[in-house]
């Protein structure tokens, strides 16, 4: 098993570095074929204030003036060593821009998890524990996936911040502000994981184990969490990887609606201004935070269930069908 494992481990470690090399790949030359040319767009804005001996001190940098496969080569290098180049607006280093901005989106990002894991768990645990009086929750996923997350962050700024006034619009970086900013994030992403979870409930609850533990009296609270809560979270680990990137892109459009300094209104200015090599190194970063959160589930997985097969077979086990 352990060796197995370690050749599983370093196989899946390999895929993963693979893939973000293609990501950075794909963005560089995605954003190479735009129309515009940066030099122009940007760095001879006059409203920039860029000096032509700043301007041929950037283009010497970046290899502007050189072919795109040799563009290309030198992008890889820096990015190799951690180097994401600087920016094209201000002429800071992009791994200070987005090091400023990176704390207050993984807050809100992880805020949001627990609150949709929480919320999914509850939901499933209501289902299994009065099905009769609490069956309608089952269509609360549904419910929540409909409804997208700025309508849900809209809804909730303006009864609690503007009608019961528990939170300051203009304090976006407050607790409470944050908190309401991780509801609005985390509804739509628990709603999946809620999915999953209801089904694999109901899978295990038809199993003759939960049968027998149920003809000898086990009370359903007992059976839900000693026998029902642990197989049916297995692929809930899975759902929570995949939703990682959901993750990601509602927090860019939480933070605008919350007026929150994160990744999100970093992005948005470098759209604006066609900062480039900022887009690139946010874009990057995306691949790189759900390649590994991915890799961290394909690595603990095999560990939480034994079942799992190592070998040329897929690492995850199914997921029951909602």
């Amino acid at each position: 098993m352990n060796r197995d494992y370690a050749k599983y481990a370093l196989r899946r470690v390999l895929q993963a570095v693979v893939v973000v090399l293609l990501a950075y790949v794909f963005t560089f030359v995605v954003i190479s074929v735009l129309p515009g040319d940066p030099v122009t767009n940007t760095l001879r804005n006059p409203q920039n204030g860029f000096t032509e001996e700043e301007i041929t001190r950037i283009v010497a940098y970046y290899g502007l003036d050189r072919p795109v496969p040799e563009q290309l080569w030198a992008s890889l290098s820096r990015f190799a060593v951690g180097d994401f180049g600087v920016s094209l607006r201000s002429g800071l280093p992009v791994t200070r821009l987005i090091g400023d901005v990176l704390g207050s989106t993984v807050v809100l990002a992880l805020s949001a998890l627990a609150v949709a894991l929480v919320l999914a768990f509850a939901v499933g645990f209501a289902v299994r524990h009065q099905p009769r009086r609490l069956g309608f929750l089952r269509s609360f996923p549904s419910l929540f996936l409909s409804v997208p997350n700025f309508v849900i962050g809209l809804v909730l700024i303006n009864v609690f911040a503007f009608r019961l006034g528990l939170f300051r619009v203009i304090d976006a970086e407050g607790g409470l502000a944050t908190f309401f900013a991780a509801i609005a994030l985390g509804i739509p992403v628990s709603a999946q994981v809620a999915e999953v979870l209801i089904a694999n409930l109901d899978h295990e609850a038809g199993q003759e184990y939960a049968a027998v533990a149920t003809s000898r009296g086990l009370g359903r609270t007992r059976l839900f969490l000693r026998h029902l809560l642990k197989p049916a979270s297995l692929p809930v680990v899975t759902v929570v990887a995949l939703t990682v990137g959901e993750l990601l892109g509602g927090a860019l459009i939480t933070e605008q609606i919350f007026g929150r300094t994160g990744v999100g209104s970093l992005v948005q200015r470098s759209v604006t201004t066609q900062d480039l090599p900022v887009l690139q190194a946010v874009v990057t970063l995306a691949a790189v935070v759900f390649v590994v959160v991915n890799l961290a589930a394909d690595l603990v997985y095999p560990l939480l269930d034994p079942r799992v097969r190592l070998g040329g077979a897929k690492p995850r086990a199914g997921v029951a069908a909602p």
